[in-house]
């Protein structure tokens, strides 16, 4: 019997099923709820009172699928798997402008195709169009690259009118009588997410790569086209709803990057603007220097003979607060609890605001200030990280802490920085910097703003994290069958 005919028969047998649904198992995501209904699937059958799971499954190459699916390797003629797998256009690439827009490692970097990160070619016959072309369905796969990359994917959800297929990457086209097209791009996640393609690949300085007959012996399972169908629903469903929150991050991000230029030049109140050294601001505003309301407190240059693997006392270091978040999980660095009385004065408690002071000659990636939040654990301060203590009762911390993030602050602050390919900031250099000094009561409405903003990034940012989770936890269920989709019912997001 053929591939193709087993599959008929198994979905003929699973219309015929009928499965009991369970109550709905809610996972809570923020104020809002993914539901997923479980019911009593195949290989389930009650013991005690219990469920039994007494599944059939049976292994392939790299994983493990149920008993009554098929598997097939990627290069399979019969029945044919793929349609196309190939390498794409080797013309000469414009940066800027041409007739056809051409992809490139970088256009599937985010894990999808990113027609603003793509190159530009002209002068190509009207025969190649049509070849390169990329369609709906297509997978571009990317074959030579760095480990952490290697195995990416970006999915065509659309037929291109002009983005064609170019070089670094392999066109995957699939034969629909075998495979959902959508299916195989989460196989390809799948497989990536639990290391085949590195075991699989060829290393060089700096990168790996797969050849196209390796990848054309990659055995993957291959369900029945409606049970892959209905997988490839779900995890769309989750990804649509990540990229949801993820689009109210981008955009609120981006609202309180234009809020903080308007607030910082006109204020709140409509009033008339006057010229200083940084720019336009409200005529009643006091400008005056950094120095005068804020005080900078150098970190300290702990031992690294004294660190252990393991403890509650964490040492705070630049790269913890990359890009104005902070992150403890980046490189720890632990030193004995008893620091924690041994340097009390560089010990940081909730609310302290710090800011990293080097970086890259040329690059913004320094100068980030985070408000320390509260944490169980105990935060040393590292040199060339400084606490930005406030001075003066005038000035409120949580207003200081966003003027300091906006560029009005920073447009002033990086031409201080000293060093050829190294930037360091002086503190002294920074005391001299001009910040603006509202009224206690404009500060207080502006900070309001801002903390609004923040909150609902921090919440999408967590629905986005357990949302990820989700995904990675079906991924894996979905594609070993230790749940079928048969007893899987995604009924709503909210």
């Amino acid at each position: 019997m053929s591939v193709l005919e087993h599959n008929e028969q198994v979905e003929a047998q699973a219309a015929k099923d009928t499965l009991p649904v369970a109550p709905p198992v809610t996972q809570p995501v923020g104020s809002e709820n993914f539901f997923i209904e479980v019911g009593k699937g195949e290989g389930m059958e009650t013991e005690s009172g219990r469920e039994r799971d007494i599944r059939k499954v049976k292994d392939i190459e790299f994983t493990q699928i149920a008993s009554d699916w098929n598997s097939i390797r990627l290069g399979e003629e019969n029945p044919q798997a793929l349609l196309a797998i190939r390498n794409g256009l080797t013309m000469t690439q414009n940066q800027d402008k041409g007739d056809y827009k051409v992809s490139r490692i970088e256009t599937i970097g985010g894990g999808w195709i990113d027609e603003t990160r793509v190159r530009f070619i002209s002068g190509i016959k009207e025969k190649d169009i049509e070849k390169y072309r990329i369609q709906k369905g297509d997978i571009l796969f990317s074959h030579i690259n760095s480990d952490p990359h290697l195995g990416k994917t970006g999915f065509a959800e659309k037929d291109y009118e002009d983005l064609l297929h170019g070089m670094n990457l392999l066109l995957i086209r699939v034969n629909p009588e075998v495979f959902e097209a959508e299916f195989l791009n989460r196989i390809f996640q799948y497989y990536r997410d639990i290391g085949v393609f590195i075991s699989i690949c060829s290393r060089s300085v700096n990168q790996s790569s797969i050849n196209q007959a390796k990848l054309k012996a990659v055995e993957v399972p291959l369900p029945p086209l409606s049970e892959q169908k209905k997988i490839a629903h779900i995890l769309s469903t989750v990804q649509r709803a990540i990229e949801a929150q993820e689009r109210i991050i981008q955009t609120t991000t981006e609202l309180k990057k234009a809020l903080m230029h308007k607030l910082f030049t006109e204020g709140l109140r409509n009033e008339p603007q006057k010229q200083t050294e940084i720019g336009l601001v409200p005529k009643s505003w006091e400008v005056v220097e950094l120095g005068d309301v804020l005080n900078l407190f150098a970190g300290y240059a702990f031992k690294s003979a004294e660190d252990v693997s393991e403890s509650n006392t964490q040492l705070l270091r630049m790269g913890n607060l990359y890009q104005n978040i902070l992150d403890l999980n980046r490189s720890p660095i632990y030193y004995p609890d008893s620091f924690a009385d041994t340097h009390k004065r560089f010990v940081l408690k909730e609310g302290d605001l710090v800011m990293s002071l080097t970086g890259t000659s040329g690059k913004e990636d320094y100068g980030f200030t985070v408000q320390i939040p509260k944490t169980e654990k105990t935060l040393l301060l590292n040199q060339r990280v400084t606490r930005i203590d406030v001075t003066d009762h005038r000035m409120q911390k949580d207003f200081a802490h966003h003027f300091l993030l906006s560029r009005k602050f920073l447009d002033s602050l990086y031409p201080t920085a000293k060093g050829m390919k190294q930037a360091n900031l002086s503190t002294n250099a920074m005391k001299k910097l001009q910040i603006v000094l509202p009224c206690e009561a404009e500060q207080s409405e502006i900070a309001a703003c801002f903390k609004s903003l923040n909150q609902k990034v921090v919440v999408a940012g967590r629905k986005v994290a357990v949302l990820q989770d989700i995904f990675r936890t079906l991924l894996n269920e979905l594609m070993t069958a230790k749940t079928r989709v048969s007893a899987l019912k995604l009924t709503s997001f909210q």
